[in-house]
């Protein structure tokens, strides 16, 4: 049998395992602070987690391989960081949606209003509209998400475009779905269709890929890929580094860690199915939702869209999109979005009591601490948890 182990003294100052947002972030920020040496490991074959980008060579699309990433924030930190190692476009966020053969914009507003209803309501007018189709659930608050959506965009705009909808999306009846899936869901009484309201927004120039590149490009960062954490056949294995107490940044999901011993946290997932047209532009835009319960897929991500700017660069005859499925995962699937009913919660929580208790590791990440983080939120939480955790764990193993 051959020993895989490391001397001690041959192991950097801190290993991470995965090597997504949050697990280069802290490597920059550990390499740039302290001058550590510090050793990535991923499962995969590539950088960058579930925001990697690589680009296809028939129609010279950026291919988001994990479906669509959109970067935008408001928190200043994070956008004066991210903007020393990409540029980024002007690119601003809109979505429509297919309901009955007719296409709309979303989120839901003034627009999508007076083209459902034929109608040429002032915002005044609309929102009394919705409050009268809401009917006896107007100024509730209803605990189901069915109800609350009634209440919330009235009863015909619900059914359209959010209700069939939500249930692919979670193969669950909206009834039964809680109400704080969709209580912050936007209506606007105006002709604003940009989807998200943030300071900031757009897309690296040079690709998600080459963006993270640049966080780690220092001689100090080392990256090893198709890894295991806990394939004690290699020396980077959770049994080996716990007996060396080298520090350890794990953002793998953290019921993997303690090998499900308390159960498996629920999550679903999404799978993609590619369709190539022998057209310039299928849809028009980059994203299109299917809101009708006889289109099994959720939405459509038609890529070259999402970077007009390299039009030049694309091919003007052939385009690729991705059909989305949404499902229940299952061990060995990729988990997207964490479930989080009361069970999962409870959970969590007591995986939570137990990744305390281990003190050399600092668990992050969406896996890592079972939420859904948009790429803003993933990068604020490793700059904190790197100034809060890593760093007294770093000057601790340096004494």
């Amino acid at each position: 049998m051959v020993d895989n182990t490391l001397e001690n003294s041959q192991y950097p100052d801190l290993v991470i395992v995965g090597a997504g947002l949050f697990g280069l972030t802290v490597a920059q920020q550990a390499v740039e602070h302290t001058g550590a040496r510090v050793h990535i490991i991923d499962v995969r074959d590539h950088i960058g987690g579930n925001a990697y980008s690589y680009f296809d060579e028939e129609t010279g699309a950026e291919i988001h391989k994990y479906g669509a990433h959109l970067f935008h924030t408001s928190n200043k930190r994070v956008w004066d960081y991210v903007n020393r190692f990409t540029e980024f476009t002007d690119y601003v966020h809109r979505v429509y949606a297919t309901h009955d053969g007719v296409v709309y914009p979303l989120p839901i507003n003034l627009g999508t209003i007076n083209q459902f209803f034929r109608a040429a309501y002032t915002p005044a007018e609309a929102k009394a509209v919705i409050e009268e189709q809401a009917g006896e659930l107007a100024g509730t608050d209803p605990q189901n998400l069915n109800d609350k959506g009634i209440q919330l965009i009235g009863r015909p705009l619900y059914e359209a475009f959010i209700k069939n909808y939500t249930g692919k999306q979670w193969q669950t009846d909206p009834s039964e779905l809680p109400a704080s899936i969709i209580k912050r869901l936007p209506v606007r009484f105006n002709y604003d269709n940009r989807y998200f309201k943030d300071t900031w927004e757009g897309l690296p120039k040079d690709g998600y890929t080459k963006w993270m590149e640049r966080m780690i490009d220092d001689e100090r960062i080392t990256v090893e890929l198709g890894v295991d954490f806990f394939d004690e056949s290699q020396p980077y294995n959770k049994k080996a580094l716990q007996a060396a107490g080298v520090p350890v940044v794990y953002t793998g999901p953290i019921d993997r860690y303690f090998d499900y011993e308390l159960g498996d946290l629920k999550w679903r997932t999404v799978d993609f199915k590619e369709v190539r047209y022998d057209e310039g532009d299928h849809f028009g835009c980059p994203v299109m939702n299917f809101s009708d319960a006889d289109v099994p897929y959720t939405r459509a991500i038609e890529f070259k869209n999402f970077n007009p700017e390299r039009r030049e660069q694309q091919n003007p005859d052939k385009t690729v999109v991705w059909e989305e499925y949404s499902r229940f995962a299952e061990r060995g699937d990729e988990p997207y979005y964490p479930i989080n009913t009361d069970a999962d919660k409870k959970l969590y929580a007591e995986y939570e009591a137990k990744a305390k208790a281990e003190p050399k590791t600092v668990f992050g990440g969406r896996l890592g601490t079972y939420k859904y983080y948009d790429m803003h939120n993933v990068i604020d939480t490793a700059l904190t948890a790197y100034e809060e955790q890593v760093a007294p764990l770093l000057a601790d193993s340096a004494k």
